[in-house]
This record gives structure tokens, C-alpha cells and sequence, in this order.
């Protein structure tokens, strides 16, 4: 009787493992995805955009005057033409036009070092402790979301700059956005924020309970044996 429930047990716990792996993997999956968004926020200048525009023309003396369509993002502004291809300016290496966006364009890119160092950390799974480097890449990605999350607070109170008027009216100011709204780029932020709070709780659960789901046999504390 006593085999019996040994052997259910070991049943029990051989495919907890398993289960376990596979949720490992689709972390490791949602983790490699996160890094490819971090990426798409940096780079993307859709971060507000102009609303849509009702003026009539004979209001402005010149056609300088007229108020212009376009969006931007943390260093590029790019601006609506007549031949259907924004003209924009802007360097990723100086982090111009607009140097009010730097503070959170240089959190952006912490962030973004972070996750993708967290995926680098996924090829040490083959080598060292499952445990340690999911509580590792935890760390990283609870880090990455905090970087991630100031920058999301930090550029909406840097609106109030020449550049951000030229598109978005006079009535722009610290977390007003004037004529303009928020765009796709800033909610893939803010959604990247939850997505890495939320990897980092799964790679904390999985850390913590990585030892326990292994079978005695295959403890690599008990026989000095590495198991991813």
C-alpha cells in the first residue's frame, strides 16, 4: 500500500512538472514578445497625435498660420504634407527635437536593457539553477516595468514645450494634451507596464516552486545535478 502511494505520488508530481515547463515556456515566450514591444516604443513617434482638424482657411492670414496635423514620440516629430508622406525630424542618438522627452526616453532605454538582458539570461537555463534564474529574470522585468512606468509619467508632464504647441494649440500643458490625444505607441507603454508586472509575479511563483516540483531523485541539491 505504501509503494502504491509512493508511485502515485511520483505520478502526481512527474506531470506537476511537466505542467510546470510548459507554463516556463510560455513565459519565456511572453517574455522574448515584451522585448520586441520595448523595442517598438522606443523607436515608434506615435506616442500623441493631432485630433482631427475643422478650421476654414480664409481664417489665417497666411498658410504658415494654419494649424498643422501630425503626432510624435520621444525624440521624432513627424508632420502631415500633401503628398500623403509625413515629413519628420528627429535622432535617436541625440534625442532631438524635443529635450524635454529625454528623462523618459532614457527610462525607456533602461527598460529596454533590462528586458533584453532578461532574455539573454534564458540561455543560462541550460547551465545553472532553474530557481535562481527565474527569480533573477524577475527582478529584471519587475525592474524594466518601474523604468517603464516613470517614463509613462514623466511625459506627459513635459508637454508644455514649443515643439509639442506647434501641433497641439496653446492649450497644451503638464498632462494636457490641448488638440491633441494619446496614441497608440503611449498605450502599448502603459500596456507593457502590467505585461511586466505580471511576468515578473509568474517568474517569482515559478522560481519559488521550481526546487519543490522536482522529484527527489532529480533534486540537483541532493546529487549535484542542473535541471532546466
Amino acid at each position: 500500500m505504501q509503494l502504491e502511494s509512493q508511485e502515485v505520488a511520483k505520478l502526481y508530481q512527474t506531470e506537476f512538472i511537466r505542467n510546470a515547463r510548459a507554463v516556463g515556456v510560455l513565459w519565456a515566450v511572453c517574455t522574448l514578445c515584451f522585448a520586441v514591444i520595448e523595442v517598438v516604443i522606443l523607436i515608434q513617434p506615435s506616442w500623441v497625435a493631432t485630433g482631427e482638424l475643422h478650421y476654414r482657411p480664409e481664417q489665417f492670414k497666411s498658410p504658415e498660420q494654419m494649424p498643422q496635423s501630425g503626432y510624435f514620440g520621444l525624440y521624432e516629430i513627424c508632420i502631415e504634407t500633401d503628398w500623403m508622406v509625413p515629413e519628420c525630424k528627429g535622432s535617436l542618438s541625440s534625442l532631438s527635437p524635443i529635450p524635454a522627452f529625454k528623462t523618459a526616453a532614457v527610462f525607456v532605454c533602461m527598460s529596454l536593457v533590462m528586458v533584453w538582458t532578461n532574455v539573454g539570461c534564458l540561455v543560462l537555463f541550460r547551465f545553472c539553477n532553474s530557481a535562481t534564474i527565474y527569480k533573477v529574470c524577475a527582478w529584471l522585468q519587475l525592474s524594466a516595468g518601474f523604468c517603464l512606468a516613470v517614463a509613462c509619467l514623466v511625459f506627459p508632464d513635459s508637454l508644455d514645450t514649443p515643439e509639442v504647441h506647434t501641433l497641439c494649440g496653446n492649450g497644451v500643458g503638464s498632462f494636457s494634451l490641448g488638440r491633441c490625444s494619446v496614441h497608440w505607441a503611449f498605450v502599448l507603454a502603459i500596456l507593457g507596464v502590467l505585461d511586466a508586472f505580471i511576468l515578473s509575479t509568474l517568474a517569482f511563483v515559478l522560481g519559488n516552486r521550481q526546487d519543490a516540483l522536482l522529484p527527489q531523485d532529480f533534486n540537483p541539491h541532493a546529487k549535484g545535478k542542473v535541471y532546466s
